[in-house]
């Protein structure tokens, strides 16, 4: 029986994509190994799952205050030189847990938590590698790379603004891929990394969103799949809270505010900011705290905490989602056929503010460091008061509830592997 391994990193939301597919891969009858960090055992013990650990913890770190004052500047640089500092921490115990987690593959699914070495031992050991990735990473004129979302470029360097998205997430995880060669006895790797290997490979690409959101580049080739979101709902069997039920049925659908793994140097200011704005948009709300930084000192009547909930439940009954516009988060609002505040922090955050905006989805995002209870009220009031916003969220959620993002990623695996044959 042929066995995949996949392969993810990073926060419950960067992981959570990949989890889904890798079920998806059993359900069609293949044996699958998810390879990611510690606190991912457990929802891969939930999923069936075979789990492998390396160890590192993203939500960890990113919980640390000096994270938190990278994240909150906005500051892509500087994110990924703090991405950078941790990766070397941690880069010579991943390089000796690694390789044995991969024995026996025979294909490896992943994406940019490749470049810190699996790639490299992929190559070594002559396994296949499929990619996989849940925002835009291939060269395009159509389009600029997400972390350049902001800047005109235009159909000439758009392609290179790709190139610059890659290299940065090398130079973040170089540290990781030199100590499993060193592991395993291989010589430092090549300047620009492990992208024109994988280009010679000529194996597939999947792209876990939607073509509804974000359409495919005609200047892509066959090998480049824009399969549809891969979402993971709430397991058979899991129920609300009766305090949030009864909280939802007492009065007319409250707005979430939420910021997922975006920490704040200051949650409690953060948590005033949001119920300032629900006081002043004149709706109910429902927060979470989780460790993305929301703590208000007292709440209202019409507002509910909570900490963490399945996305799929929650959003679909809430009047608009605010967020931080992860690719994950921004998946589950849209796919709620509800209007998203998009508040970005960084890294890829501003580009799904700005699809967001350019569907007609949401009002124009509001980057964290304006972010005010007045500017967050207005931007509540408008999506819950334009109609026409309304309406086509509500159209954007009905065309990508009808996409199964899984079903198709895997035939796609599948037919790859039938080639091979």
């Amino acid at each position: 029986m042929t066995t995949i391994t996949v392969v993810a990193s990073g926060t419950r939301g960067d992981v959570q994509p990949y989890l889904a597919l890798a079920q998806g891969l059993q359900r069609a009858g293949y044996t699958v190994r998810l390879v990611s960090s510690d606190n991912f055992a457990t929802l891969a013990a939930e999923a069936g799952l075979e789990f492998g650990s390396m160890g590192f913890s993203a939500e960890e770190r990113l919980q640390s205050d000096e994270w938190r004052q990278r994240v909150e500047g906005g500051n892509f640089l500087k994110i990924l030189r703090g991405m950078q500092s941790e990766m070397k921490t941690v880069a010579t115990d991943m390089a000796r847990r690694l390789p044995p987690l991969l024995d026996g593959s025979d294909v490896i699914v992943t994406g940019v938590a490749g470049t810190g070495g699996v790639f490299t031992l992929a190559e070594q050991r002559r396994i296949p590698v499929i990619q996989a990735y849940v925002f835009p990473f291939t060269p395009t004129t159509a389009f600029p790379a997400p972390v350049t979302t902001q800047l005109p470029l235009g159909a000439v360097l758009n392609p290179l603004s790709f190139r610059v998205l890659q290299q940065m997430f090398w130079q973040m995880s170089k540290t990781g891929d030199a100590a499993v060669r060193r592991e395993v006895g291989l010589r430092k790797p090549p300047f620009w990394g492990p992208f024109g290997a994988l280009d010679r490979a000529n194996t597939p690409v999947l792209y876990g969103y939607s073509a509804h959101v974000l359409p495919r580049p005609t200047d892509w080739s066959a090998r480049y799949t824009v399969t549809g979101y891969w979402f993971l709902d709430e397991p058979a069997g899991w129920q609300p809270p009766a305090d949030l039920v009864d909280f939802l049925n007492a009065g007319a659908p409250p707005v979430y505010i939420g910021f997922g793994s975006m920490s704040s140097r200051n949650p409690e200011e953060a948590g005033q900011i949001a119920l300032e704005a629900l006081r002043r948009s004149g709706q109910r709300g429902v927060l979470a705290s989780g460790w993305g930084g929301l703590k208000p000192t007292e709440l209202p009547d019409n507002v509910h905490l909570i900490s963490a909930l399945p996305h799929s439940w929650l959003f679909p009954r809430m009047a608009a989602v605010v967020h931080h516009g992860g690719a994950g988060t921004t998946a589950a609002g849209f796919r709620a056929g509800v209007p998203s505040i998009i508040v970005p922090f960084g890294l890829d955050q501003p580009f799904w503010g700005s699809r967001a905006v350019a569907l007609g989805v949401g009002p124009r995002p509001i980057p964290r460091k304006q972010l005010t209870g007045a500017r967050l009220g207005e931007a509540i009031t408008a999506a819950v008061t334009d109609q026409g916003m309304r309406q086509q969220a509500a159209d954007l959620g009905q065309k990508i509830r009808a996409e199964d993002g899984v079903d198709s990623a895997v035939a796609s695996i599948e037919r790859y592997l039938r080639s091979k044959r």
